[in-house]
């Protein structure tokens, strides 16, 4: 089946007992066992089902099924944020000791987690010169657990060669993980060019409407856990406390979020809602059809944005001139994400006061939404950073990340025409103020 299909009909036909063909909101805590025996073959891993809503729940298992299948992959696991996700995906790879080699190019609260969070429990954030699979491999050594990068980086708007970093670190044995958020398994499937776990904050394009947060673990299911045994006894040695499961042979194709869900969200429960998962099943239905608007209009704005001379500069791969051009080409079809940065003329202040003229544009830190979002990330999303470490990342003092809506691509473009007047005529008065304290 085609994405469009998928996203509307994958894991779930209809209900059994009333033929409903919306997904229930199984909205319970519990679930009765059939006997004491079955109780424990269920808490053993021995055999599927549900038992507690912090370790699976059918509304939630649906949305899983859903997003694994739009990936094009064997498993799936819904936590209660992106960030949880991936938190959950970075400590399932990596023990106490082991390091994970990423791009420099990262949402801020990532960046934060690798260079701040998870050093506090042993694990080591290893940031590249570069997102090129040269630049990584310089990084890796025998301790790297995992290698990661963002498909489409946020707020940098750099595409990753994916293909090529996935060759280099299965040629070290290591998975390669990645965030594809931004991109969406509608204009790119990572698992094709050969990476292992997919993460993604539903919260953004695939929820589409800012109204639920959720995340996802996707595992492609092809990485070989027991040929790279020493390096991860957790997926293929016994565990103790499953009375000796074996992750790898028990679950040949999904070990890494079998573990993830029988280790990391058992006792840490950081679950979605079976409501929020009903409300994201909502917006996957059109996610397909709202991309492809999000897409034409960010190219409309964008060529705006290009041919204003009251914008210095427009981050935007569709460009030819863009160094990520060729990826996009490669990777998304030639339809670069709707995810773009640009810099006004006139450097932070002009930025600032264009900013807070903007009206049918949003203010705030979101991406993906249905409506038009924009935010400065140097004083929000990478605030925490070093500005050394946003340079890397793509955030410079004046950088504006705009999220291209569906709403009119003339409507959109009007908001940022007015902003940008506003922002010439602030500039002008301020011009003059300074010329006439210099008289007096």
């Amino acid at each position: 089946m085609r994405a469009e299909t998928i996203a509307l009909h994958a894991g779930f036909d209809a209900d059994p007992a009333t033929k409903a063909v919306a997904v229930p909101i199984y909205q319970t805590a519990a679930y009765q066992f059939d006997s004491a025996d079955q109780g424990a073959a269920l808490f053993n891993l021995e055999e599927d089902g549900y038992r507690y809503s912090r370790i699976a729940n059918p509304t939630v298992a649906v949305l899983e099924e859903r997003v694994a299948a739009l990936e094009g992959c064997a498993g799936a696991l819904a936590a209660a944020s992106g960030q949880a996700a991936l938190y959950y995906a970075f400590a399932n790879v990596a023990r106490p000791g082991a390091n994970i080699v990423s791009v420099p190019q990262l949402y801020g609260t990532t960046h934060t987690l690798l260079a701040n969070l998870l050093p506090g429990q042993g694990v080591q954030g290893r940031f590249a010169q570069g997102d090129g699979a040269e630049a990584l491999a310089a990084c890796i050594d025998e301790n790297t657990a995992a290698v990661f990068c963002e498909t489409v980086g946020n707020p940098a708007g750099n595409i990753c060669d994916i293909e090529a970093i996935a060759n280099m670190a299965h040629s070290h044995g290591i998975p390669l993980i990645v965030d594809n958020t931004v991109a969406t398994p509608i204009l790119l499937r990572p698992a094709q060019y050969g990476a292992d776990i997919i993460v993604h904050s539903l919260t953004k394009f695939m929820g589409g409407h800012g109204s639920a947060m959720g995340g996802m673990v996707v595992e492609a299911g092809n990485f070989d856990w027991m040929a790279n045994a020493a390096r991860f006894p957790q997926f293929t040695t016994p565990d103790d406390s499953y009375h000796g499961l074996v992750y790898a042979t028990r679950f040949p194709r999904t070990a890494f979020v079998a573990r993830a869900r029988a280790v990391y969200q058992r006792t840490t429960g950081a679950i979605l809602s079976p409501m929020s998962a009903f409300l994201l099943l909502q917006g996957i239905e059109t996610v397909a059809l709202r991309v492809e608007r999000h897409v034409e209009n960010a190219r409309a704005v964008a060529q705006f944005l290009r041919g204003d001379p009251r914008i210095a500069w427009v981050n935007y791969a569709g460009f030819p001139e863009s160094r990520h051009y060729v990826l996009a080409q490669k990777y998304l079809g030639g339809r670069p994400a709707s995810l773009l940065t640009f810099g006004v003329a006139g450097g932070f202040q002009a930025g600032k006061d264009f900013y807070d003229a903007l009206g049918l544009v949003k203010r705030l830190v979101n991406i993906g939404d249905a409506k038009s979002l924009a935010c400065h990330p140097a004083s929000t999303t990478h605030r925490q950073m070093p500005e050394a470490e946003q340079l890397k990342a793509g955030v410079t003092p004046e950088t504006i990340r705009l999220s291209v809506g569906i709403e009119h691509r003339d409507d959109i473009i009007a908001d940022l025409d007015q902003a940008l007047a506003a922002s010439a005529a602030t500039k002008g008065k301020t011009a003059a103020a300074l010329r006439q304290k210099a008289r007096a």
